[in-house]
């Protein structure tokens, strides 16, 4: 049989002129931590004295084996069964090669290809969670096999049981929002209001487009009404602040279902958040304007968002900007993971909260 790309050991004192098979790295802890040595460099007898003294008393060659991979060319199989749209690979280093997001998005991790391709061990993928937002050249995942040479029956064994790309990365929508602030005291100028600045901040983040404002006391037909006129301006989603607590007066979630609309959930497994409220409603034929699809996402947000630094609202929001419709089981998965720990220096996403099910 005809071999090729395959690797042999020999004494680094014996290797000029061999072509080494993988990266060799040096490690000097506060100084440097990079290959030294590129796989296909040609050693040279001036290369020996620095192979020796990073403990190189051997060293890895190529002899040719038509059925292996080597590690640079597995990483790039790897990538293969990663990669979609809107991501590109990253240069090979050292066995390992990265997925890079070319636009800001919600990332969808199909986890069981992932735990698939895990599972058949010598190779791995660690990547970000899903259902979580990224930002254009963020890292999305890393793979790379663990031997520096592998079997190419176990990388096409490895495609089999993917059967798919494991990530996607979708792009957020433009969006017409409008809000509904509620409230006897805000209405009544009683107090200024202080959650729209906070959603209008939230929602500045993405693309999109703030059609209306409405302000409405805690009259649940006037804020019916509020929430149809903003359907009527061609608004996609609509943010309605205060009055989702149980007591009496708080009327927001009779107001959003007198509208028609179809309540997904009321109430939410994360703190901050518990309240929440989310609702779609079916967009009536002449409000359907040019270029809008889909119903009329409604949220009823708990007045946590507006003090709390991170809330239910976070978790939501990117998944319905990316155009996902979120149905009861999106929202029961989130208490794993749902309780904001109210760091005093807030890293999320990078973070555990909404992880869980995520």
């Amino acid at each position: 049989m005809k071999r090729e790309n395959a690797m042999k050991e020999m004494k680094t004192t014996d290797a000029a002129g061999q072509v080494l098979c993988h990266d060799v790295t040096q490690i000097i802890r506060g100084v440097t931590k990079d290959a030294v040595f590129r796989k296909g460099h040609i050693i040279q007898e001036e290369d020996i004295p620095l192979l020796l003294s990073m403990g190189k008393d051997h060293i890895f060659i190529w002899e040719k084996e038509e059925n292996m991979l080597h590690e640079n060319e597995a990483a790039l199989f790897l990538y293969s069964l990663c990669e979609n749209k809107h991501m590109h690979p990253s240069e090979v280093k050292e066995g390992k090669i990265e997925a890079i997001a070319d636009c800001d998005g919600l990332l969808k991790v199909d986890r069981e290809r992932l735990n698939h391709v895990n599972a058949l061990g010598e190779m791995m993928i660690a990547s970000r969670h899903g259902n979580f937002p990224v930002k254009a050249g963020d890292k999305i995942a890393g793979m790379r096999i663990i031997p520096l040479v592998i079997e190419k029956e176990k990388m096409e064994q490895a495609k089999a049981v993917c059967g798919g790309p494991i990530f996607e990365l979708k792009p957020y929508l433009h969006k017409k929002a409008g809000i509904v602030t509620t409230g006897n005291e805000v209405y009544h100028g009683r107090i200024e209001d202080t959650f729209s600045p906070v959603i209008k901040e939230k929602l500045a983040e993405y693309d999109v487009e703030l059609v209306g404002h409405e302000l409405s006391d805690d009259n649940h037909e006037r804020i019916t009404a509020c929430i149809r006129r903003l359907v009527g301006q061609g608004a996609d989603l609509i943010l309605c602040t205060g009055g989702m607590s149980v007591d009496p007066d708080d009327r927001t979630p009779l107001a959003i279902r007198n509208t028609g609309a179809r309540i997904v959930t009321y109430g939410a497994p994360v703190l901050p958040g518990a309240m929440f409220l989310l609702a779609y409603l079916e967009r009536e034929k002449e409000t359907r304007f040019e270029g809008r699809r889909g119903d009329i996402a409604i949220m009823g947000l708990p007045g946590c968002v507006m003090y709390a630094k991170r809330t239910i609202f976070d978790l939501a929001l990117p998944r319905i900007m990316a155009g996902e419709i979120l149905e009861a089981e999106d929202i029961s998965v989130l208490g794993e993971g749902g309780l904001c720990l109210s760091c005093p220096v807030c890293t999320f996403p990078n973070c555990g909260f909404g992880k869980g099910g995520a």
